[in-house]
C-alpha cells in the first residue's frame, strides 16, 4: 500500500499517468490518493507515516523533509478567449496595473492561513491582487475561467491541457515570477526504504515525461 498525498497544480494528466505507471509495473500494488488542503497537515502526516509521499509546489519546501525536484515551469495566466487581456497582450498593454485590477481565481492554499505561491510572491514585490474566487477543487477552475472574465495564474503545463478543449487562452503574466517548482517530499522514516525508493522513481520519470519535449532550435 502506498499513499500519496498530491496537488493537481502541476497537471490534470500527472496523477492518472502515476496510477498507470505503477499499476503496468505493479498489478498488485495498492493505492491511496490524498489532496492537498487547508484541513491537511502533510507534515505531521509524513512524520506519523500516514502518507508516504507529497506532491506538490512550494516557494520553500520544510527542510525537514527529503525532497526530489520533479519539474520546474515558468507562471503564466489562463483567460477566457473573450477577457480584454488577449488583446491587450497582443497589442502590449496588457501591463502590472491592468493585471492587479482583474478578477482572479486561485485554488485554495495548503494550509489554513496561508496565502499560496502566488501571493505571497506577489507580497514580495509590493503588489496585490483582487481574489475574488477561492476554490478547492483546481481542476475545475479552467470552466470557471472559461465563462467568467476571471484570471488564473499558474503555471504553463497546466494551462496548455486545456486549450484544445475550452475557449480558453494562454497569456503571459505582466508579473515577473521565478518558475513555478514542483517537488516530491517524503520523511526520514521511508528514507530508506527500497518500496518508497521505487515509488518515487516513478513519480519521477512520470513527471519528467509530461513535460513536452522542445523542438531543435534553428540555425
Amino acid at each position: 500500500m502506498f499513499r500519496i498525498a498530491a496537488s493537481d497544480y502541476m497537471d490534470p494528466l500527472f496523477l492518472p499517468g502515476l496510477v498507470a505507471q505503477v499499476k503496468a509495473a505493479a498489478p498488485g500494488v495498492h493505492l491511496e490518493l490524498m489532496t492537498l488542503s487547508g484541513e491537511f497537515d502533510y507534515r505531521r502526516a509524513l512524520a506519523a507515516g500516514d502518507v508516504d509521499l507529497v506532491v506538490g509546489n512550494w516557494l520553500q519546501p520544510p527542510e525537514e523533509l527529503h525532497l526530489g525536484r520533479l519539474v520546474s515551469d515558468d507562471v503564466v495566466c489562463l483567460v477566457a478567449n473573450s477577457h480584454p487581456a488577449v488583446r491587450m497582450a497582443e497589442n502590449r498593454r496588457w501591463t502590472v496595473d491592468k493585471y492587479l485590477d482583474c478578477d482572479h481565481v486561485a485554488p485554495m492554499p495548503f494550509h489554513l492561513g496561508a496565502r499560496g505561491v502566488v501571493d505571497d510572491h506577489l507580497q514580495l514585490l509590493g503588489h496585490k491582487r483582487d481574489l475574488s474566487v477561492r476554490a478547492a477543487h483546481f481542476s475545475l477552475i479552467p470552466l470557471m475561467v472559461a465563462r467568467s472574465m476571471l484570471v488564473l495564474t499558474t503555471g504553463r503545463l497546466f494551462c496548455s491541457r486545456y486549450l484544445g478543449s475550452l475557449p480558453v487562452a494562454i497569456v503571459r503574466c505582466p508579473v515577473t515570477f521565478p518558475p513555478l517548482t514542483y517537488y516530491q517530499l517524503w520523511h526520514d522514516l521511508t528514507h530508506a526504504s527500497a518500496s518508497m525508493r521505487w515509488l518515487r522513481e516513478q513519480v519521477r520519470e512520470v513527471a519528467q515525461h509530461l513535460v513536452p519535449s522542445k523542438p531543435p532550435a534553428s540555425n
